[in-house]
């Protein structure tokens, strides 16, 4: 994971994948174990995401730090904050 964002309703990450990874399995697993992780901290169950997912391929590393730059600046679009400092729901391997 080289950069995601965690908004209200959605989320927004960043992936390189290996060789031998799909995208759709990556996605599963990342949902599934957030889900599990939200539940518990919730004490709920059931379904956290919605099935479907965009994804957007980058085919050049030069493209890769903008989108996380733009990645992590949704709160700010979103006018959450100001700052993306003020706001604690994210990482990028390169801020």
């Amino acid at each position: 994971m080289l950069a995601w964002v965690l908004m209200p309703d959605h989320a927004h990450w960043l992936l390189q994948l290996n060789e031998d990874e799909t995208l759709d399995a990556v996605v599963l697993r990342l949902k599934g174990a957030s889900a599990r992780s939200a539940n518990q901290v919730l004490g709920r169950t059931g379904s956290l995401w919605q099935p479907a997912y965009h994804d957007r391929a980058l085919r050049k590393d030069e493209h890769v730090i903008t989108a996380a730059r733009y990645l992590v600046a949704n709160p700010i679009r979103a006018g959450l904050v100001h700052s993306l400092g003020d706001y604690p729901y994210w990482n990028a391997v390169w801020l």
